[in-house]
């Protein structure tokens, strides 16, 4: 096809709005041009983590270019297929123009409308930062010259140019040492060259617009699958309303709303009105992917033609002994990227719901690794549920999606969100561990001699580090630091790639990705962040970057998709969790209305009962202890008390079993409990008995959130304390942060943080419309008014009980409900 028609078609097709397959150049060349095997044995060097560490390091490459050199170029190309348009957008990194005459060229025109006349020269440039060598480096990767062709030829077509070149920077991310590939290209050679690659892409693309029609198809059919119940039907309207407007939107949702299908089934709906194209559905536990499955599932049920993935763990997919990621140890690493995209495309053919089943079959047949192989598949489905991680992660998240800063049709469901505040911490934080650089040093030194001096500067800084730390100690700037930690990152990755066989070599990956990540994260570290160096209680000697608000991180993730919907039953104070979680300030806020009645729950406060330290005594432990019994022996049941932690709960588990003798079983939580004893424990609730089961549990913990026992499965919850978090030297680095920029540090670190617990704990005990239960509050704390604001609506009727009197009021209650 000439250029002259190919240009035409393109500028006639975007007028007439045909339907759309959109794929970025990057994500083109990846998937096309990959090959050969998984192999975990090297270091970072050329990979996507570099390439977004590097993205400050491209600026500072820019902005050294000349007025010649025109920056972060957005190009797009519509190509006319016979039903859709295939749309190629990316941005390159630079396009340099240059004439061999005399003639001076303006630059401060339009770019994209520029002529180009026949004496200029025209470069396109692709930086990819790198942590390797660059000695190492005899001719640029694969990929990435494909990256830069496309951009050549694309700009090539929309310019009529007959003579294009391309010139890869390759820059080391640690030396800032530059190294340059250049090659020039007729424009009939890229054109070859492009039309074969997009005939490789063809049947993918015709399978996406064949899939979409279904889908959208099916869509306009679907209905609600229940009669809608109180508060429902505006919730999910609601939500379709702040999708279509392209807003976030913040949903307080006590338990029994039915969260779940009332954000999925008007999100579906919102994809039917072309308003996005792919569903995250986000969760922080296994069980939450598992309710949201089934809402789909539901209404695929009702004719909705879907491809659905719930992403599981690497190692819960790993079809070996021992998740080696390497060709060496691992048969499904050797070659997976050659026979990978076949396994898909069929997979893609043959299933709709990619079960971990379905892919673990098919992963064996086609010899490939399942985990990859389903990150692969999750390219192509409608609805993705995997955790929080997968999206907001930057060590994790879905590269396929979000490594190109291109904002996708996506809509983001965020489920239970409340957990997202410590989740996103942690993620986007980094430390490091002065012993590490020792033991490491010694392990290292016996293959590689030279990088001990290396080791030596860093453990050098960090002991004066830990000689001025009495506590914990807060800093302002480590640059002396990270300087030394660059260049040991630098050497190490080096010996990683030569060194690809040595028996402690997981502990030295382990190790220098610990360390990447640190120096990464510290490209990020701005007003948002805390650094500063601990004694832990184990001796080791730390160093933190903690990112204390992480609203900004999350934002730029959010940006990413068109919409997000963030719901929890437990998000009060609200304005505290949009604070944290998105830096916008046109956010919506909804409370949604509770299907239950108050009738359903008796909610008690002791007064005469606290969890203070001050107060943690032999008499406080056997009050509760009366407590705990009296509730149990007022109607035989299941029941739940949560402690603030494990030493109060062993110590009121001590004085209950002296005082009981033998009217009630008691249980109690032990800490780490594996898969198989949770199971256990929680199965007692199931067992027929003949007297109370009282479990003693830990607030905040494995039995706090996320279990549903229904009905006669559990009665009562007993909650001992405000939860609190315990004191460390972390909460109180929050505290001192948000004392000084809002005048709130003990909500922040603690008040709101404690009652989430709380609020949690008491939402095991109603699930249902015909659930029927108490609610016992023992601490004095939760009669002020620092607490009672942050009750939720469903707790305006309590009442106020002292040991002495909550039999009176539990007969009552019983009584009533006979």
């Amino acid at each position: 096809m000439s250029k002259e028609k190919k240009g035409k078609e393109t500028e006639n097709q975007i007028e007439e709005k045909r339907s759309q397959i959109k794929i970025s150049v990057r994500n083109l060349v990846e998937f096309i041009f990959r090959e050969g095997d998984i192999d975990n044995r090297h270091g970072q060097s050329v990979s996507p983590e570099a390439m977004l560490a590097g993205s400050r390091m491209h600026r500072r490459i820019q902005k050294r270019m000349g007025s010649d050199y025109h920056a972060e170029v957005p190009l797009k190309l519509v190509i006319g297929e016979e039903n859709y348009d295939l749309v190629l957008e990316g941005r390159a990194d630079g396009i340099q123009i240059t004439s061999e005459s005399e003639r001076e060229i303006d630059y401060s025109s339009n770019f994209n409308s520029m002529t180009i006349e026949e004496d200029m020269n025209v470069v396109i440039d692709e930086i990819k930062g790198v942590y390797l060598k660059l000695e190492q480096l005899a001719e640029p990767v694969r990929v990435h010259k494909a990256q830069a062709m496309c951009y050549a030829y694309i700009f090539a077509l929309q310019h009529d140019i007959e003579r294009i070149g391309i010139q890869m920077t390759y820059v080391n991310l640690d030396t800032e040492e530059i190294k340059y590939f250049h090659e020039d290209f007729t424009f009939a050679a890229l054109e070859e060259w492009f039309d074969d690659l997009i005939r490789a892409y063809k049947k993918w693309s015709d399978f996406q617009y064949a899939w979409r029609i279904l889908r959208q198809e099916s869509i306009q059919k679907l209905q609600f699958p229940f009669p809608y119940r109180k508060g429902q039907k505006e919730l999910a309207a609601g939500v379709y309303r702040t999708i279509k407007r392209k807003k976030n939107l913040f949903i307080q949702a006590p338990t029994g709303v039915g969260k779940t299908i009332s954000t999925v089934f008007p999100a579906v709906k919102a994809v039917g009105e072309n308003l996005g194209d792919r569903i995250f559905y986000l969760t922080a536990k296994t069980i939450t992917g598992t309710v949201a499955r089934e809402a789909f599932e539901l209404l695929r049920k009702g004719g909705y033609q879907a491809k659905i993935i719930q992403i599981t763990a690497k190692e819960k997919l790993c079809m070996c002994d021992e998740m080696e990621c390497n060709p060496v140890h691992c048969p499904y690493a050797k070659g997976h990227y050659d026979r990978v995209n076949d396994a898909v495309f069929q997979l893609l053919l043959q299933e709709d719901v990619f079960s971990r089943e379905v892919l673990l079959e098919q992963a064996g047949k086609y010899q490939v690794c399942p985990f990859e192989m389903s990150l692969d598949v999750a390219s192509w489905v409608d609805d993705i549920i995997c955790d929080y991680n997968y999206v907001f992660d930057p060590n994790v998240y879905l590269k396929r999606f979000f490594a190109e800063g291109i904002r996708g049709d996506y809509i983001f469901l965020v489920d239970e969100a409340h957990n997202l505040v410590e989740r996103s911490r942690e993620m986007y934080s980094a430390e490091i561990y002065k012993e590490d650089f020792l033991a490491v040093k010694k392990i290292v030194k016996r293959y590689r001699p030279g990088i001990e001096q290396q080791f030596n500067h860093c453990n050098r800084i960090l002991l004066e580090y830990k000689r001025e730390c009495e506590k914990y100690k807060v800093y302002d700037n480590i640059g002396n630091l990270m300087f030394y930690l660059m260049k040991l990152a630098s050497e190490l990755d080096e010996f990683l790639q030569r060194s690809t066989e040595f028996p402690e070599r997981k502990e030295v990956s382990e190790f220098y990705f610990g360390l990447r990540n640190f120096i990464n994260m510290y490209e990020r570290v701005d007003e948002h962040y805390v650094i500063y160096t601990e004694h832990m209680e184990d001796e080791r000697f730390k160093m933190k970057l903690y990112c204390v608000d992480p609203s900004l991180n999350l934002q730029e993730c959010i940006d990413r998709g068109n919409s997000a919907i963030f719901f929890s039953a437990t998000f009060l104070p609200i304005q505290y969790y949009k604070n944290l979680l998105s830096t916008k300030k046109d956010n919506y806020a909804v409370y949604a209305e509770t299907a239950f009645s108050e009738e359903q729950s008796l909610l008690l406060m002791g007064s005469d009962v606290s969890s203070r330290y001050t107060r943690r005594n032999q008499s406080e432990f056997e009050r509760i202890a009366q407590y705990i019994q009296k509730t149990g022996l007022a109607k035989k049941g299941n029941y739940m008390v949560f402690f603030p932690s494990y030493k109060m709960m062993q110590q009121v588990y001590e004085v209950f079993q002296e005082l009981d003798g033998g009217n009630v079983e008691a249980i109690i939580q032990e800490p780490g409990m594996n898969e198989e004893k949770r199971e256990e424990f929680l199965a007692e609730f199931l067992a027929e008995r003949e007297k109370t089961l009282i479990a003693f549990c830990v607030m905040g913990g494995i039995f706090g959130e996320g279990i549903d026992l229904k009905k006669e499965q559990l009665i009562g919850a007993i909650i001992v304390g405000t939860g609190l978090p315990q004191i460390s030297n972390e909460r109180e680095i929050l505290m001192d942060y948000y004392e000084k920029r809002m005048g709130e540090g003990f909500d922040y670190a603690y008040r709101y943080p404690g009652m989430n617990k709380v609020l949690q704990a008491a939402g095991r005990v109603i699930r249902t419309i015909d659930d029927v239960g108490v609610i016992e509050l023992l601490d004095e704390r939760f009669l002020q008014s620092d607490y009672r604001n942050l009750f939720p609506k469903e707790w305006e009727k309590r009442l106020v009980c002292t040991v002495d009197s909550v039999e009176a009021y539990l007969e009552k209650f019983w009584e009533e409900k006979q």
